[in-house]
C-alpha cells in the first residue's frame, strides 16, 4: 500500500469542495515581510475560560484540562487526571483530539464534536502506523461539553492512503450551514472532504501540497471577527509543521480559506524549531492576542507562546509565556475559550 502519509481536517460548506479546490494557489503569491496590521480580533467579554484536550504520551486517551480563572496559560487537571474518553473503536487509542464548535443557526453554542486520531502507537509501530494505518477518525458528539456520545470511527480517506492523522475543523465562512473536515496525506502533503454531520464525507482532495516538503499537523486560526462563523469573514491564519525541517509556521489569507496565503518573513521564516502539534486560540480578554501551544516532542510536551501580532514568523512576533501555572508532558491537542456556563458544568462534573 502506497505510503500517502497523514490526513488532516477543517470544516466547510459540503458544497464548496469542488469548486474551490482547483483555484488554491497554494505559494505563489508575493511574500509579505509582515502580517496583515490592519486585523486585529476583538476579545470577547462573554469567554470567562478555556477547555484543552490533550493526549499524554503513553496514554493515547482524551485528558481534559480546564483554565484556573480566566488565565489562558494556567490549567488543571479535570477527572482527577484520569482520561475523560477511552476509544472502544478502531486501536482503541486516540491521539491529538480536538473540540470542534458545531456550526449553523441549529449547532452555534448547543453542539460540539470532538474528533481524533485513531493510534494507539504501543499496538504497532510508526513504520507500520504510516503504511498501513488507520484511514478513519474517531469522532463524539455533545451538546454540554460534559456528556460525549456517539462514539464513531469513520472511514475519510480511500485504499491508497496510509493513514488519517491529526484532524482538525473550522467553519468556512463562504457556507453558513454546512460543515467540512480538513486532512494531511503525501510526500506528506495536507487533505481536506466536506461533511454535515461528521458521519458522511465528501472524497478527499489535496488542500495543501509543499512537495518535496512534508508538511502536517494543520490548525486554523479565524484573524477577523467574521471569520470561522459563518459571518462572512475571509481572514485566517494557519499554523502547521514543516516535517521535513522540524518547525513550525504561519501563514496568512485575507481571501478565505481557498484564497490566496502568504507565509510573512519568506519561506525559511519560522516560529520555533523542534516542535509539532501547534494548538492556537485567542485570548478571551485582550484584543488582538493568540496562544500557540507547541509540542517539544523530544522533551516535556506542550509549551505556551502567545503574541500580539500573531501573523507573523519571527522578528520576535511569539514569545515564551510563562509556564508557571501550565502542566508537563500534555502532547497534540486544542484548546477552547468557553462560558461561564459551560465552565461551571465543566468543574461541576469533573472538578
Amino acid at each position: 500500500m502506497a505510503n500517502l502519509g497523514r490526513i488532516a481536517a477543517a470544516i466547510t460548506g459540503t458544497l464548496l469542495l469542488a469548486a474551490q479546490v482547483s483555484a488554491l494557489a497554494i505559494g505563489s503569491a508575493e511574500v509579505a515581510q509582515d502580517g496583515p496590521a490592519a486585523l486585529t480580533r476583538r476579545a470577547d467579554p462573554s469567554l470567562t475560560g478555556y477547555l484543552g484536550a490533550f493526549f499524554l504520551g503513553a496514554d493515547p486517551y482524551v485528558y481534559f484540562y480546564l483554565s484556573n480563572g480566566n488565565d489562558p496559560t494556567s490549567f488543571r487537571a479535570l477527572n482527577r487526571a484520569a482520561p475523560v474518553l477511552r476509544p472502544t473503536k478502531g486501536t482503541g487509542g486516540v491521539r491529538d483530539p480536538a473540540v470542534v464548535q458545531g456550526g449553523g443557526a441549529a449547532e452555534a453554542g448547543r453542539k460540539w464534536y470532538l474528533v481524533g486520531t485513531d493510534l494507539d502507537i504501543g499496538k504497532t509501530n510508526w513504520d507500520a502506523a504510516q503504511r498501513t494505518g488507520s484511514r478513519g477518525i474517531l469522532v463524539w458528539e455533545s451538546a454540554d461539553l460534559v456528556r460525549w456520545t456517539g462514539e464513531r470511527l469513520v472511514v475519510v480517506e480511500d485504499e491508497t492512503a496510509g493513514m488519517v492523522w491529526a484532524p482538525e475543523a473550522i467553519w468556512d465562512p463562504s457556507r453558513t450551514s454546512d460543515p467540512s473536515h480538513t486532512g494531511n496525506p503525501s510526500t506528506i502533503r495536507i487533505r481536506y472532504a466536506h461533511t454535515a454531520d461528521f458521519k458522511t464525507f465528501t472524497r478527499p482532495q489535496t488542500y495543501i501540497d509543499k512537495s518535496p516538503t512534508n508538511v502536517i499537523d494543520l490548525t486554523i486560526l479565524p484573524l477577523d471577527d467574521d471569520a470561522g462563523n459563518g459571518n462572512g469573514g475571509q481572514s485566517f491564519l494557519r499554523f502547521m509543521k514543516d516535517e521535513t525541517r522540524k518547525t513550525v509556521f504561519v501563514e496568512v489569507s485575507t481571501t478565505g480559506l481557498f484564497g490566496t496565503w502568504t507565509r510573512p518573513g519568506g519561506d525559511a521564516a519560522v516560529i520555533q524549531s523542534g516542535v509539532e502539534g501547534p494548538a492556537a486560540y485567542w485570548d478571551n480578554r485582550v484584543d488582538g492576542k493568540a496562544h500557540l501551544l507547541l509540542d517539544f516532542y523530544g522533551a516535556d510536551g506542550y509549551r505556551p507562546y502567545e503574541s500580539t501580532r500573531p501573523g507573523n514568523n519571527g522578528g520576535g512576533a511569539w514569545a515564551a509565556s510563562s509556564r508557571g501555572g501550565f502542566p508537563s508532558n500534555l502532547r497534540h491537542g486544542s484548546v477552547l475559550p468557553i462560558n461561564a456556563t459551560l465552565y461551571g458544568a465543566l468543574e461541576a462534573r469533573w472538578g
